[in-house]
């Protein structure tokens, strides 16, 4: 009874922390952007997680992300865009604020599974198409 015992404990001590592991990764996707020719310096990550209500949460990690202003030609905003399955357009999905800082961080939550994220530079924040200025820009999920 105790080998039965012994073996039980040593296999959920070997099985636990991967079947949690599994849990924890297989929830959320991370991807990182590629190199920029905009902003050379620029680094970033993405992470998209599907929650409770079937809706993708995405989060954004962004260093040594220049002034839109310093950019040649010079402009207002950082902008960024969704392109997924369902939509042919990529939608606005919001502004990148606080470029002046080496670190910045956006949040979004979209109904659509994301196909590519990619951060455009903007004179109008509001705009429904993205500009030529890609300034981030990820492979396909």
């Amino acid at each position: 009874m105790k080998t039965n015992s012994l073996s039980l404990k040593i296999a959920l001590f070997l099985v636990l922390p991967f079947a949690l592991l599994q849990i924890f990764t297989s929830c959320s996707k991370n991807v990182k952007f590629e190199n920029s020719n905009i902003v050379p310096a620029a680094r970033g990550d993405i992470s998209v997680k599907k929650d409770n209500n079937n809706n993708y949460n995405i989060k954004l990690e962004i260093s040594y992300l220049a002034e839109p202003e310093r950019l040649q030609p010079p402009k207002k905003y950082y902008v960024v865009w969704l392109s997924s399955e369902e939509n042919q357009i990529p939608l606005n999905i919001g502004q990148i604020v606080g470029t002046s800082k080496l670190h910045v961080k956006f949040e979004s939550v979209s109904s659509s599974k994301p196909k590519r994220i990619f951060v455009t530079a903007e004179d109008d924040v509001s705009t429904q198409y993205p500009g030529q200025y890609v300034v981030l820009e990820t492979d396909k999920f």
